[in-house]
């Protein structure tokens, strides 16, 4: 019996290893662009209760960082794009890494590993705006790191979206011919300070820019058009993606460097092929891969490093790329899963731990009044709802996108009015709206109770990680039956 219990008790340690291993490989984004936010303390609990031991934001807001500190999570800090110019400045960038970095390094403090300076700063969209302070902020920030005498462990990096690059075939891999001396630049320096280069790869984008794309190719489960490379053929679009940098490193002297995935997700509404179902599939496909340590054609069997995009649903975000953009979350706006998955890679059917100590308005909602004032207005007041609360899941190939006019004016006012925390006078419309505790929702369309603002460390007692739970117990049946 002895022997029989140190057998188990081997293999529990195996699969428990197994377990975190991969997940302390793993990151989040963490984005903050919601009218009601959850409280940070609440976020950390969330990403421990889970396993999810990395985190990349997109600030260094305060509050955030103070609820990082003593959790052991890695954080990758930022500097976001309007701050670039005035990190050209070196006193300026020394005071920010003096207020955001070498503030919270001390023990139990947060661990920071990277300072992203920018997000995205090359996009073309952006019209060349950041193309010529991108480098300067970078090296200041970098030398200020290293004066402050953490250099050594904290790197910087930018994080760019993969249209920095591009190529006929990924071995044709070549940074953009317009921004190509300041990638060489970035590149370089970054190699000189042992610090990665940080790429977000969206294989969604691909479908959603082009009706022509072939689906399967988005995904990791083969494939009827291939794309044939030389002796290398390529049956998804993230490796392609991947692989196309590398050759455009190597093509400036880099081909060694590594390689970060800042962003990699898929969305789950806002779109035909933003869909739940879709964003299962995608993950099934992706994270089992990173799991098993498979890599890419021109980097086989090595470690990826990746974070997901991203951890939350965010109802603030600009809608100018797609009304996708405020769907990117695993889980809702409150911490709840959207579906099943499971980050260590296994593929087995299970349910990330939701969000503890999240509070709710109260069960009210806000529709179309049937005998309301004046209904020839009602468009005017859908529009007028809509521009200030989150309509698109009415959008096409969204959730809420077939109900008729009385239903979309329901959900409209619903949504203004619990991002205005369901105040007297934000269910009115012109007489038009009415507040009712029966709730509206149908089968395919979910009217929104929005959450409470809490404050700052209002989170619960600590709910621990159901895996931890079922394993202790396991262990306790094993020496005390």
């Amino acid at each position: 019996m002895a022997n029989l219990r140190f057998l188990l008790w081997f293999l529990l340690v195996g699969i428990w290893n197994q377990y975190f291993a991969f997940v302390e490989s793993l990151g989040m984004n963490w984005g903050t662009m919601a009218t009601h936010p959850l409280p940070p303390k609440i976020v950390v609990q969330l990403l421990k209760d889970n396993g999810i031991q990395k985190v990349k934001l997109f600030d260094a807001d305060f509050d955030t960082m103070s609820a990082l500190a003593g959790s052991g999570i890695e954080v990758m800090v930022a500097i976001p794009n309007n701050m670039l110019a005035m990190m050209n400045d070196y006193s300026t960038a020394k005071k920010w890494v003096d207020k955001n970095v070498t503030r919270y390094n001390f023990n139990g403090g947060v661990t920071i590993k990277y300072v992203a300076v920018g997000n995205e700063p090359f996009l073309s969209s952006y019209n060349g705006s950041f193309v010529n302070i991108t480098f300067p902020a970078l090296k200041n920030i970098q030398n200020a790191l290293n004066d402050a005498g953490v250099g050594d462990k904290i790197k910087t990096t930018v994080p760019l979206n993969a249209d920095v690059y591009d190529g006929t075939v990924p071995s044709a891999g070549r940074f953009r011919s317009d921004i190509s001396s300041q990638m060489t630049q970035i590149v370089q320096f970054l190699s000189q300070n042992n610090a990665p280069f940080t790429v977000n790869i969206y294989p969604f984008l691909s479908l959603y820019l082009n009706d022509g794309f072939p689906i399967d190719y988005a995904f990791f489960d083969g494939t009827s058009n291939p794309v044939v490379d030389g002796s290398i053929t390529y049956t998804n679009v993230f490796d392609a993606n991947f692989d196309t940098l590398v050759s455009a490193l190597k093509a400036v002297g880099a081909g060694n460097m590594p390689i970060i995935v800042g962003e990699v997700g898929w969305p789950t509404e806002g779109d035909k092929h933003a869909t739940s179902a879709y964003a299962q599939r995608f993950y099934k496909g992706l994270l089992p891969r990173l799991a098993q340590n498979i890599g890419t054609p021109l980097r086989p069997n090595q470690y990826i490093e990746m974070y997901l995009f991203g951890l939350l649903d965010e109802d603030y975000k600009s809608i100018a790329p797609g009304n996708f953009e405020r769907h990117w979350g695993i889980l809702k706006y409150d911490g709840q899963p959207k579906f099943q998955i499971d980050l260590t890679g296994q593929n087995r059917p299970i349910t990330l731990v939701p969000a503890q100590g999240v509070e709710y308005l109260s069960k009210t909602w806000c529709v179309l009044d049937p005998n309301g004032n004046d209904m020839s207005k009602i468009g005017d007041k859908i529009s007028w709802a809509c521009t200030y609360s989150d309509c698109t899941a009415l959008g096409y190939g969204s959730s809420c996108n077939g109900m008729d006019v009385n239903g979309n004016a329901s959900y409209a006012f619903n949504m203004y009015f619990q991002v205005q925390n369901q105040v007297d006078g934000s269910c009115d419309f012109g007489g038009m709206a009415m507040t009712t505790t029966q709730d509206p929702s149908t089968a395919a369309c979910n009217f929104t109770i929005q959450i409470k603002a809490a404050p700052f460390g209002s989170a619960s007692e600590r709910a621990p990680c159901v895996t931890v739970m079922i394993l202790a117990a396991f262990i306790l049946v094993l020496f005390f039956a």
